[in-house]
């Protein structure tokens, strides 16, 4: 199970951290992404977490301000994300899957099975 928190409310430029905790499995072995989800869009990859060698990648339009990271003593896995903009704006959900999710598909919601139940991130003034 994912449960996921820290969205709310921030101004433009502004920054947010969210986090996103395992229970019943440990984040070590897995891939973990990032989804977002604006009203009218599909949901977009924006931050990957490989179950291989622990790399990260990130979509074009957060590099640079947003970082994933993992803290294993807690399980947790975290979205830093600073510099946020008005489009940044959507319900944030972190994902999982039991098989490794290869940089070809990372970017594919329907790869995952496993979602925490999101968080609304809005950016406006």
């Amino acid at each position: 199970q994912l449960q996921a928190s820290g969205g709310g409310l921030v101004q433009p430029g502004g920054s947010l951290r969210l986090s996103c905790v395992a229970s019943g499995f440990s984040f070590d072995h897995f891939p973990i992404a990032w989804f977002r989800q604006a009203p009218g869009k599909e949901r977009e990859g924006v931050p990957f977490i490989s179950s291989n060698d622990g790399s990260t990648y990130y979509t074009g339009s957060v590099k640079g301000r947003f970082t994933i990271s993992r803290d294993r003593a807690k399980n947790t896995v975290y979205l830093q994300m600073n510099s946020l903009k008005p489009e940044d704006t959507a319900v944030y959900y972190c994902a999982t899957d039991l098989e490794p999710v290869t940089t070809a598909t990372m970017w594919n919601h329907w790869r995952y099975d496993y979602w925490g139940q999101g968080t609304l991130v809005t950016v406006s003034s």
